[in-house]
């Protein structure tokens, strides 16, 4: 598995207080809200900022490039890795 993959999908549940799930439960390429893994706006928000603080990118919450790059963990590794 990719590490970042791996680092996202740790960060995803520490931050959220997931613990009902462990990181092979996160599919990688599987959507992060509705029917994938149910997060919601506030998650996002959550996630947002710890991104924020862990890779240094800033997403804006009105963009509607940013609801793609939180489709799944695929695109959002994509995307951080496009900002290293």
């Amino acid at each position: 598995m990719n590490q970042l993959h791996n680092d996202l999908k740790t960060l995803i549940i520490d931050v959220l207080n997931l613990e009902e799930i462990t990181p092979d439960d996160i599919e990688t390429d599987a959507p992060l809200f509705g029917e994938g893994l149910g997060l919601d706006s506030i998650d996002a928000l959550e996630l947002g900022l710890a991104i924020k603080n862990r890779y240094g990118t800033v997403l804006s919450a009105e963009s509607e490039e940013t609801k793609q790059i939180f489709y799944s963990i695929t695109t959002l590794a994509n995307f951080i890795d496009s900002q290293q």
